[in-house]
């Protein structure tokens, strides 16, 4: 068990009966375990050169960021439609019931920079997907992508293609 796991609270039948929500709120409240996630996930990227972190809306934004701040690179948050100014690059996917839109500005990222992808949980892989597809619609080399929390009975992993690592930190 990790430093910081015992900080992510399990929540039986939310949002609907049957999951089990991992509650991070407690971890992102505890100082010194968010500083432990914060390092845990920037460990595998040291030395690697990022030079941008793409964080996917909306708690990719917080681990993100931090992450962003801990390897020395800029931030790109990766929204929702109707979030951000034009001009923007877009990729519609399929979730479990529906669809939607992630959107990035036109100009987020330089053809060719190192680029890592974060979000705080992978559960059928859609939303990652869609940020890799927006990570090479806009030229950027992907070098990879970090999630905090996996859930792997939902089978997200074998949705990500290529031979860019992703790397999870708590696998349920």
């Amino acid at each position: 068990m990790s430093a910081f796991e015992p900080l992510i609270r399990a929540v039986a039948d939310f949002p609907k009966p049957g999951v089990t929500f991992r509650d991070v709120t407690p971890l992102l409240a505890d100082a010194g375990g968010f500083a432990r996630c914060i390092d845990a996930l920037a460990e595998p990227w040291q030395g690697s050169a990022v030079q941008a972190v793409c964080g996917i809306e909306s708690r990719g934004f917080i681990f993100g960021a931090a992450l962003a701040q801990k390897l020395h690179a800029g931030f790109v948050p990766l929204r929702k439609p109707g979030k951000l100014p034009p001009p923007l690059v877009s990729v519609d996917y399929e979730l479990e019931y529906g669809s939607d839109r992630l959107q990035a500005r036109s100009d987020a990222l330089r053809p060719g920079e190192r680029t890592l992808i974060v979000d705080d949980v992978l559960a059928t892989g859609g939303t990652l997907e869609a940020a890799r597809s927006l990570v090479a619609q806009l030229g950027a080399e992907l070098v990879g992508a970090s999630v905090l929390i996996e859930l792997e009975g939902l089978g997200g992993r074998a949705r990500w293609q290529g031979e860019a690592p992703l790397r999870s930190l708590l696998r349920y």
